[in-house]
């Protein structure tokens, strides 16, 4: 399994975003407390669900940094 296309990310409107953050969020959490349990069934798992997060904050960030004004004006 390939890690997640930050494009794909890109292509998000702001709400889907948010919603793609927050489930990606409660994803990691299931992986850690399965982690914590028992052995978990695909161990890439975690990674790609942290590497896609860390996407979909980049791509939020980013939003975020065009949408303010910027000190130099």
């Amino acid at each position: 399994m390939a890690l997640p296309n930050i494009a794909d990310a890109r292509k998000l409107g702001d709400e889907e975003l948010g919603t793609e953050i927050l489930a990606t969020k409660q994803r990691l959490f299931q992986l850690r407390f399965q982690q914590a349990t028992r052995r978990p069934e695909n161990p890439h798992e975690f990674k790609h669900a942290r590497h896609r997060l860390a996407q979909l904050l980049t791509v939020e960030r980013e939003r975020q940094l065009e949408n303010s004004p910027s000190e130099e004006e």
